[in-house]
């Protein structure tokens, strides 16, 4: 656990990027590239960061802001439960209110600390300064308002018009363009104490075209551009003494064959049913890439009794549903996950739920010529952990450590800064820092 207590500030500026996706198999590629490797002969680093469970960006990045793990901060999913509402349509969770934890910016802003964030996922309408949330318009809604009225509106207003003309909606590599120039502008005009940056094109790629595309290995090479842009702005804002930069990623991907549809099984059983042409349901698969949810109506134990039947036979039937593992509450405690339902499936690779109904139960994504990858497995899983380097000053130039936790981003932030942050589950990553 972080200690509370308040000390002298390794470096005025942290800058956080969290690169969507950045994991161990990214590693060798990444390492090799100019502005990366510069950062790591100036800091420490590590692809031995462990994510938590579920491996969902929302749930992460919220572990990564708050240091408490998804039992206690609330976030379970990207978005919340809503059932036969298609993927497009659903809410997420865009608003800080959502979060039952103090962050790391609202602590940085009581502390008098200036800060930004940049499409920081559940951030709307939060303490962020110069806040240019992630958020999507549903249908009826504008984007542009939509973004005023959970960001900050004189900042979100001169970033569109001095650079929007870069962005084409959310498509990639415009979107990851367009917040770097935004953190290039705020960094030389405003120079914030704290900036909070999340960068997608690496995560879009992978599910779009798999974990060992060529488009990947593309991401990789505009990532090293980017992350370039952003040091020279530390440099010409006068500012690389009192700065550390901090680069991580927040899960990895599998490539998938097998997208199941878990909610079939349970709508052949009757436990989703239509009743006066609406859809209704006893119990429900919240899918989440590599896992899912099994939510039951409270207090009817006979559906609970009989989904877990479903379940029990499809895992006689020699696995061909891709369910790895059935997590108890028992196991769920162990891994720190959020406590909004008793039973969690965990995928085995190759094989991703999906919550979605009337489709084929299982569709073959090779068999139609599909390069699909996804996350949300257990980040226990091998071959599963992310990277991180942090540069700067106070930081042991070129030094490899080891085994880390997302829990213990927000101390290390903290400690950076001389902030109290003493509730985190995390502990401040010390052996990084110089003598």
């Amino acid at each position: 656990m972080a200690q509370a207590t308040v000390h002298a500030p390794k470096a005025k500026h942290l800058i956080v990027i969290s690169y969507d996706a950045f994991s161990e198999d990214n590693w060798e590629t990444a390492s090799r590239l100019p502005h990366f490797a510069k950062l790591m002969k100036r800091g420490a680093y590590s692809n031995r960061l462990k994510s938590v469970y579920p491996t969902l960006t929302y749930v992460v990045h919220t572990t990564t802001a708050t240091g408490v793990y998804p039992e206690k901060h609330g976030i379970h999913h990207n978005n919340p439960l809503q059932p036969f509402v298609k993927e497009e349509d659903q809410r997420w969770f865009w608003f800080r209110k959502a979060i039952k934890a103090p962050t790391i910016y609202d602590a940085a802003r009581a502390h008098g600390l200036s800060t930004a964030g940049l499409l920081w996922p559940v951030s709307g309408k939060s303490s962020i300064r110069y806040n240019l949330p992630e958020i999507r318009a549903l249908k009826g809604e504008n984007q542009a308002l939509k973004v005023l009225r959970s960001g900050s509106p004189l900042y979100c207003i001169r970033m569109e018009l001095k650079h929007g003309r870069i962005r084409k909606g959310i498509a990639q590599p415009y979107l990851d363009d367009f917040s770097t120039k935004c953190a290039v502008d705020t960094i030389k005009r405003k120079k914030p104490n704290l900036l909070m940056m999340h960068l997608i094109d690496l995560d879009d790629a992978k599910h779009m075209y798999g974990t060992d595309s060529d488009e990947v290995q593309q991401v990789i090479l505009r990532m090293d551009h980017r992350l370039g842009e952003i040091m020279q702005a530390v440099e010409e804002a006068g500012i690389q003494d009192e700065t550390v930069i901090m680069v991580l990623g927040d899960h990895g991907q599998f490539n998938v064959r097998y997208k199941v549809h878990l909610n079939n099984l349970l709508q052949a059983k009757g436990l989703i049913y239509e009743e006066n042409g609406k859809m209704k349901w006893r119990a429900y698969f919240q899918c989440g890439g590599g896992s899912a949810y099994l939510h039951i109506r409270p207090g009817d134990e006979e559906a609970e009794r009989q989904a877990l039947a479903v379940i029990e036979e499809e895992l006689q039937d020699e696995g061909s549903m891709g369910i790895e593992s059935v997590y108890t509450r028992e196991v769920l405690d162990s891994l720190h996950a959020s406590p909004v339902t008793r039973i969690m499936l965990e995928a085995k690779q190759g094989y991703c739920f999906d919550e979605t109904l009337g489709e084929r139960l299982i569709v073959d994504l090779q068999e139609q010529g599909i390069r699909y990858a996804t996350h949300g497995y257990s980040p226990e899983k091998s071959g599963y952990r992310c990277n991180i380097v942090i540069a700067g000053k106070p930081i042991k130039p070129d030094y490899a450590f080891g085994d880390l936790e997302m829990v213990d981003i927000a101390p290390t932030m903290a400690h950076i800064l001389g902030i109290d942050f003493g509730h985190a589950d995390g502990r401040v990553i010390e052996e990084i820092f110089k003598e």
